[in-house]
């Protein structure tokens, strides 16, 4: 548990970093902290499927925001600095603490789910169904193909976007830089 509450806090403290950094590098790689210690608590909660796919998204969204953060001169945002702005968001920093505290203390302990030891719970139904309604040898497999076919569909389809995206992005930066030496302006040259 103190290791969870360990990554939770860096996330927090380094989204805390990216709004109030001046620059805007400072801000995107703070993000990706954040991205990443998000699946690391993904993780720890139980939940691989959601980690791989927040890993892989953050890896491309990461890259390309750095690269267009590099190109570009984006100028310094500094403006004048307000003691109220200060006050008002630690308060709220300070009640989103507690709320968060006290919804932890009403957590059951992890390896103890409240869910599994219910008889109607969709686990126990997804455990003894698995073989009778889907005749899949695995029942992680029968949860992921057969009772949770679109959520699949969507997580696969969100990583081949991102993937298409970096894809086409990079190869229109190689045909600009090939039109530009003189390679693809169709006269041989």
């Amino acid at each position: 548990m103190l290791t969870l509450y360990i990554f939770m806090f860096f996330i927090i403290v380094a989204a805390l970093v990216a709004v109030e950094t001046p620059h805007a590098l400072s801000a995107v790689v703070s993000l990706g902290a954040v991205g990443f210690g998000l699946s690391i608590v993904c993780l720890f909660i139980g939940a691989p499927d959601i980690a791989i796919t927040l890993v892989v998204v953050e890896i491309l969204v990461l890259i390309h925001m750095i690269r267009v953060t590099l190109k570009r001169e984006i100028p310094t945002i500094m403006g004048p600095f307000s003691r109220l702005n200060v006050i008002a968001t630690m308060l709220i920093f300070g009640l989103g603490v507690a709320f968060f505290y006290q919804v932890a203390l009403e957590l059951p302990p992890f390896g103890k789910a409240v869910m599994t030891m219910i008889e109607n719970s969709p686990s126990i139904y997804y455990l003894k169904e698995s073989l009778g309604q889907t005749e899949a040898a695995s029942a992680i497999t029968a949860v992921l193909l057969e009772f949770r076919a679109y959520d699949t569909l969507g997580e696969a389809t969100v990583i081949f976007t991102a993937i298409i995206g970096a894809v086409m992005l990079l190869q229109r930066r190689v045909r600009r830089s090939s039109e530009r030496k003189g390679e693809g302006n169709g006269n041989g040259a």
